[in-house]
C-alpha cells in the first residue's frame, strides 16, 4: 500500500476538492473526521452529477430513478458527496483479497484501515500490479522453500524449478501424484507467479504405474 496518502475532511467544498483529485492525480479520496477515521471516499463519479445536471431540468421519472445522482449534483462539501460506508480494506488483507473487493465492488482505490476505522494507507490497482515486478530468483527461492521443501521433502532434490518472466515450471518426479494440484495452487499463491506448468511425474495412491502430468 501507499502510505502516503491524499484525504479531505468531511466539510471540504466541491472546489477544493476537485482541485485537489487534479494536483495529485488521482481518482477518488478518503473522506476523514478530524481525528483521521475514514468516514467515507469521495471520487470523481460523486463530483460528475454536478456538471451533468448543470443545465438541465430531469423529469420526475428521472428524479425518482437517480436520487442519490440529482442529490449529489446539489451538494458542495464532502460528507454530502461521499459515498459511505466506504468500502476499506484491513492492513493484514492479502494482495488476492484487496484484489478480489476491488473487483466485486468495482473501485480502483481502497483506504486501508486499522480496527477502529483510522486510515494507514491506501492500495491502488497499481499497488497490486507491482507485485509482478518480483525478481524470478526471489519468486524461485520462495517456491522452493514454502512449496517443494515442504510438500515433497524426501524428493525436493529431485525437483527442478525454474521462472521466467513469472512462469514457474516444475520437473522431476514425486512420490504421489495427488500432490501435484496442491503444488500448482500453493506456487499460484506466491506472489509474482504469473502461471504455473508443472512436468512432474510419479504414482498415484492405490496405482502401481506411473503417471505424469502434461
Amino acid at each position: 500500500m501507499t502510505h502516503t496518502v491524499v484525504a479531505v475532511g468531511r466539510d471540504a467544498p466541491f472546489k477544493e476538492i476537485v482541485q485537489t483529485m487534479e494536483q495529485w492525480k488521482v481518482s477518488a479520496m478518503p473522506v476523514l473526521e478530524e481525528e483521521g477515521r475514514v468516514i467515507g471516499v469521495v471520487s470523481e463519479a460523486d463530483l460528475l452529477p454536478k456538471e451533468e445536471f448543470r443545465d438541465s431540468d430531469p423529469s420526475l421519472f428521472e428524479q425518482r430513478r437517480r436520487l442519490s445522482d440529482i442529490a449529489k449534483a446539489g451538494a458542495v462539501r464532502a460528507e454530502e458527496l461521499m459515498s459511505t460506508p466506504a468500502i476499506t480494506v484491513h492492513p493484514s488483507a492479502t494482495l488476492a483479497q484487496a484484489a478480489r473487493i476491488m473487483a466485486v465492488r468495482h473501485v480502483k482505490r481502497l483506504p486501508v484501515v486499522d480496527d477502529v476505522g483510522m486510515l494507514q494507507g491506501v492500495v491502488s490497482r497499481a499497488d497490486l500490479l507491482k507485485v509482478f515486478l518480483r525478481p524470478d530468483e526471489e519468486i524461485e527461492e520462495e517456491v522452493r522453500r514454502t512449496v517443494v521443501s515442504y510438500l515433497f521433502p524426501a524428493f525436493s532434490h529431485a525437483i527442478h524449478v525454474n521462472v521466467h518472466e513469472g512462469v514457474v515450471t516444475l520437473r522431476g518426479h514425486v512420490h504421489d501424484t495427488s500432490l501435484i494440484s496442491v503444488a500448482v495452487r500453493l506456487v499460484r499463491a506466491v506472489e509474482g507467479v504469473v502461471d504455473v506448468e508443472p512436468h512432474l511425474t510419479g504414482e498415484s495412491a492405490g496405482r502401481d504405474g506411473p503417471e505424469s502430468t502434461p
